[in-house]
């Protein structure tokens, strides 16, 4: 009884599994749980996740404790392994299964990227701080647009696009800042879990075949309800009146609006190799990438004939201002905004796909599936990951539910990808978003100010859990209720 409960809160709570294109067929494991070098594994992952949430008090990047970790895990599979061609094909599974998400991620971050400095971004903040929206407009503005955006151009993105909206607008507004910045950070991650570029989980159940492309949009309605019913109920608390209107004039970048239909094309070309074609979603964003270059290439070509026309304008205006920002314009760089892509996010997720791969190769997460799926039933386990991920994050969980592959429904596989995604949202630290904003809002938005709220985000969570299994009910989805 010990040992399964120790096996259970270790790999549970401290195993954050590898990243799994997860086929059906059962992956092979070593029986090593109960070997020194089993309990050694799990122990050098808890030190190296305790020092990855102790970042910012030892001002250590998170990728530096997982990328030792998994080398020191590994070397100990190597170590217990009689069979050295079959741990082989099992470090190579997972790193080729990293790879993919890694390009695919890294695409779609030079995208955003190259949004940001074209002043997309930019151009949609000064919109909304200029129309002097009243503050419970603004409360629910910014929480639609969080939902909505964030199906595209990810979470913490949208996240952090929508608080600074609202520090702009409302500064000085303490308490409602805060519950502006909660309402967004649930917005956020319900709006990303109907979609595969949401969240990085979504994706991967994508990537994985566990749930079709259209198929997401099923969890549209939970995901509604996960955001609405705390924002309704938080809306009453809301000040009336509302902020002084603000003058902000931005200009965008020339293609910022190409770039953007670029990004919707590269969508389209993911979405349709992978429906159409079987091939990986991988290999739709890297074409993208070529369109991207081909249109930097395209800009910095046609940059010099583009500033003649504006500055002969400008000249015939005599409009100083525009001749100075004209004389400080640098030919547009797509490799500049891949350097710019979070390298150390992506070398974290190596760090962790390969530990998790270690322990996973080890055996704990076919004890753990048994215990939570076999044990639980696939309903109260989907549950009980969500809650999970409030505390963990969501990413190492989907992570290890991947790589358990148990045999659940297909309704079952929305629902987990549905509890993942939003259960992040019941604290702070639940979430990418909710992590960012701790920063950009510092001093206003806190852990406690979202620990206030907690049970009414709670009521979300659960109320968007049983709207899912009676959509599964109705339409038939689910093949198995537990």
């Amino acid at each position: 009884m010990l040992r399964s409960l120790f096996i259970f809160v270790a790999a549970a709570f401290l195993s954050m599994p590898a990243l799994a294109s997860v086929s059906a067929e059962p992956v092979n494991h070593l029986n090593a749980t109960s070997t020194l070098a089993g309990y050694l594994a799990v122990f050098i992952f808890a030190i190296a996740y305790l020092i990855v949430v102790l970042e910012e008090k030892l001002q250590l990047r998170k990728s530096k404790p997982v990328l030792v970790g998994a080398g020191l895990i590994w070397l100990l599979v190597g170590i217990v392994s009689t069979d050295h061609a079959a741990t082989s094909a099992a470090f190579s599974k997972n790193f080729l299964d990293f790879s993919e998400l890694m390009l695919f991620l890294l695409v779609a971050m030079t995208y955003i990227s190259a949004m940001e400095e074209r002043r997309v971004f930019e151009g949609l903040r000064a919109w909304m701080v200029q129309k002097g929206f009243g503050y419970k407009t603004l409360f629910w503005l910014t929480g639609i647009l969080a939902f909505f955006i964030s199906p595209v151009a990810d979470n913490l993105t949208t996240a952090l696009l929508m608080c600074a909206v609202v520090l702009k607008v409302a500064e000085g507004q303490k308490r409602f800042i805060a519950m502006c910045c909660i309402n967004i950070v649930v917005a956020a991650n319900a709006g990303g879990a109907f979609s595969p570029f949401g969240d990085i989980t979504t994706l991967m159940v994508w990537q994985a075949g566990k749930v079709q492309f259209l198929e997401f949009f099923d969890l549209f309605l939970p995901a509604v309800v996960n955001f609405a019913l705390p924002a309704i109920i938080m809306t009453f608390f809301i000040p009336k009146g509302k902020p002084d209107s603000i003058t902000e004039k931005v200009e965008l970048k020339r293609g910022a609006r190409r770039i953007m239909a670029l990004f919707l094309l590269t969508i389209v070309t993911a979405v349709c190799g992978h429906q159409f074609l079987g091939l990986p979603p991988v290999f739709g964003m890297m074409v993208g990438l070529g369109y991207l270059q081909f249109f930097g290439y395209f800009l910095r070509m046609s940059l010099p004939s583009s500033l003649a026309k504006k500055r002969t304008v400008a000249e015939e205006k005599h409009d100083q201002r525009q001749l100075s920002y004209l004389g400080s314009v640098i030919p547009f760089d797509v490799f500049k905004n891949v350097a710019r892509a979070e390298w150390d996010t992506l070398l974290f997720f190596y760090g962790v796909v390969m530990c998790v791969g270690g322990l996973g190769y080890l055996g704990y997460l076919q004890l753990v599936s048994v215990v939570l799926f076999d044990g639980l039933g696939a309903s109260w386990a989907a549950f009980g990951i969500g809650l999970i991920s409030a505390v963990v994050d969501n990413i190492p969980v989907m992570f290890a539910v991947l790589e358990m592959n148990p045999e659940i429904s297909h309704g079952h596989w929305l629902l987990v990808t549905l509890a993942a995604g939003v259960g992040g949202s019941l604290l702070s630290v639940g979430s990418a978003a909710g992590v960012a904003l701790m920063g950009a809002a510092r001093g206003h938005y806190t852990f406690m100010s979202h620990l206030r709220w907690t049970p009414v985000i709670l009521l979300g969570y659960i109320a968007s859990m049983l709207v899912h299994l009676w959509l599964g009910h109705a339409l038939g989805v689910f093949d198995v209720y537990n």
